[in-house]
């Protein structure tokens, strides 16, 4: 099971790296939420709505790691967007019954040019 969890959220990963919609669709269950420091467990049609476009403007986007578990698996990545922006995220997923369930997104470190860019407090 952590095995199939492992590739479940590696296949989702590469299909939004790779800009395959269909794909990712297939793997997102029909009750899939996704929570992030913007949103609050928003639904599968709002992610693709909201969410899935702005992986059109990633010139890069590689899984550094995953490490799963029985309910899902921790996935950290480095996006660099079109601009050289870069920044770095760990997320957890929920999987059960072969799809994704649930997405709950840890914003980390950002860089411009290489600099570390430090978020400023609200």
């Amino acid at each position: 099971m952590i095995d199939d969890n492992e590739a479940i959220v590696r296949a989702q990963y590469e299909a939004f790296r790779d800009r395959r919609r269909e794909d990712s669709e297939a793997l997102l269950a029909p009750d899939f939420t996704f929570t992030s420091p913007y949103d609050d467990a928003i639904s599968r049609d709002a992610f693709f709505e909201r969410c899935w476009p702005n992986g059109d403007r990633f010139s890069d986007f590689q899984i550094e790691r995953v490490t799963p578990d029985e309910t899902g698996a921790f996935v950290t990545y480095l996006a660099t967007a079109d601009t050289g922006d870069q920044f770095r995220n760990t997320e957890y997923l929920n999987v059960s019954d072969g799809q994704i369930h649930g997405v709950h997104v840890y914003f980390g470190e950002s860089y411009r040019g290489g600099e570390f860019v430090p978020k400023k407090p609200e």
